[in-house]
């Protein structure tokens, strides 16, 4: 596993490579994870469950991702490839320097190479252009693709023009044991939290978070807490300080991802402003923990909830504000109801109700069927993805899923061992391939664009040169307890 996004930083590409390895070593293979040091955590470290990380002493650039030199880092790759004895390199994220270096000496030294992208990507602007252009070299050198929606897929194979069948889509999951909801952390005072955890970015809507904090100013009994950090922070401090908020914003900064599931309990509301998203692990989290999701309807997110636990809207800040509106009435329309002994919301059963929904089903979309057990309290098919009015009836709401209703329904649909089982099924199919050959990558590349062929043939001459002065007979292999295949 490569990338240059891995703990301590905190994000959906470090959680999914960490819950990937930590998934594949419970089925029996060898991982070990290559990424950049971070301060004082370089070297080689063990974390959970005996998981091997490769902390490199590469400096960053920018945003977390080394300087993309090409080759700069091939001895260093190659001595830990070899040393290893990887059979797969499985490279994560566009944004990835260290790990296109990584997928480039793989495919070189004749290994087996996947790459997952989490992102989506445009067109227009110049450096979409460039990202797209390293990407669909990279790709060409690749044996296999994983998208995380099928929506990325699309956007894949358009920017790097990919084969469709050298891609698959693998969802990304979550652990519903660990986000468990627990509705007594709430407020009981008709306080309503809204929670918010991103990156504070522009792509992640930031500035569209910003303008709907103020609407709020005159809402008594509404506060958000903002978990995450990045460069629109001091916006969003700037706005808190302007619209006098500074008791009800909390802003939190960036935190644990083994503290983030004590965060969302806290919150009613999960609210999601990215401009694009290949696929937003934040909001599966937050369905988890029993919190309703307000998001923006941009990328693969329609695809990663059912419309019962989600609100869908336009990337806009009106549009946006309106639908917490509407998440808002819901939970105040069930304020009165009791709960159950063990903390479940009991589901309506009067014959209005029952009316009610069937009329409603006629006009949304279902619910996609998992079990009775988990769909005993859930609610029909929320609103279609529009903007709400503000003066919506109460006849026009829908009721809120029951906290752990919502765990059971997220834990039919995404689990992480469900995840590993497919991507090994697409080791084992690489692994079914031979190996480029030194003429098949020039050519390759050669279709993308001649000037990249000089990285090529440097990082080629440089191995061979390396290979001389150190064979690969040298190189000390990694005394451990070896499974039957290593990736």
């Amino acid at each position: 596993m490569v990338s240059d996004f891995f703990y301590p930083s905190i994000g959906g590409v470090e959680e999914h490579v960490y819950n990937l390895s930590q998934m594949l070593l419970a089925l029996g293979h060898k991982v070990v994870v290559l990424t950049h040091a971070y301060g004082d955590c370089s070297g080689i470290r063990y974390v959970t469950h005996g998981l091997k990380v490769y902390y490199l002493p590469i400096k960053v650039c920018y945003n977390q991702c080394i300087l993309p030199t090409a080759i700069c880092q091939v001895p260093m790759l190659r001595a830990v490839l070899l040393r290893e004895q990887v059979d797969v390199v499985h490279g994560h994220s566009a944004f990835s320097a260290l790990a296109h270096e990584a997928l480039m000496v793989g495919s070189l030294l004749g290994l087996k190479t996947v790459f997952t992208d989490h992102s989506l990507f445009g067109f227009a602007d110049l450096s979409a252009a460039l990202t797209n252009k390293l990407l669909e070299i990279n790709l060409s050198m690749v044996n296999h693709a994983i998208c995380v929606s099928h929506i990325g897929k699309e956007n894949t194979v358009l920017r790097a023009r990919v084969a469709k069948h050298r891609v698959s889509v693998i969802p990304n999951a979550v652990d519903t044991a660990l986000f468990t909801p627990d509705p007594s952390q709430r407020p009981d005072n008709g306080v309503i939290n809204i929670v918010v955890a991103s990156r504070l970015v522009y792509r992640k809507g930031i500035d569209l978070l910003a303008g709907v904090i103020p609407r709020f100013k005159n809402t008594p009994n509404i506060n958000f807490i903002i978990v995450g950090d990045g460069p629109k922070r001091d916006l969003l401090e700037e706005i808190r300080e302007k619209t006098n908020m500074q008791d009800r914003v909390e802003i939190l900064g960036a935190v644990e991802h083994a503290q983030v599931r004590e965060v969302l309990v806290r919150g009613h509301i999960f609210v999601n402003t990215s401009l694009t998203e290949a696929y937003c692990m934040a909001i599966v989290e937050a369905a988890s923990c029993g919190l309703q999701v307000v998001s923006t309807s941009v990328g693969g997110i329609p695809e990663v909830l059912p419309n019962s636990l989600i609100l869908l809207t336009e990337p806009d800040i009106e549009a946006i504000y309106s639908a917490i509106l509407v998440a808002i009435d819901r939970h105040r329309s069930i304020a009165t109801t009791t709960p159950a002994a063990n903390g479940h919301i009991p589901q309506k059963t009067d014959s209005d109700s029952r009316a009610k929904r069937k009329r409603r089903k006629k006009n949304a979309t279902e619910v996609p069927s998992t079990s009775s057990a988990s769909m005993s309290c859930t609610a029909p098919a929320a609103v279609p993805t529009v903007a709400v009015d503000n003066g919506s009836s109460s006849s026009n709401l829908e009721p809120v899923l029951c906290p752990h209703r919502c765990n059971e329904l997220v834990e039919t649909l995404y689990n992480w061992e469900d995840v590993a089982q497919r991507t090994v099924k697409v080791y084992e199919r690489v692994m079914k391939e031979r190996a480029f050959t030194l003429s098949e990558l020039i050519y390759a590349v050669y279709q993308c664009g001649a000037w990249f062929l000089a990285f090529l043939v440097v990082g080629h001459f440089l191995l061979r040169l390396l290979e001389y002065w150190r064979p690969r007979i040298r190189i000390e292999v990694a005394h451990e307890p070896r499974p039957k295949r290593a990736l």
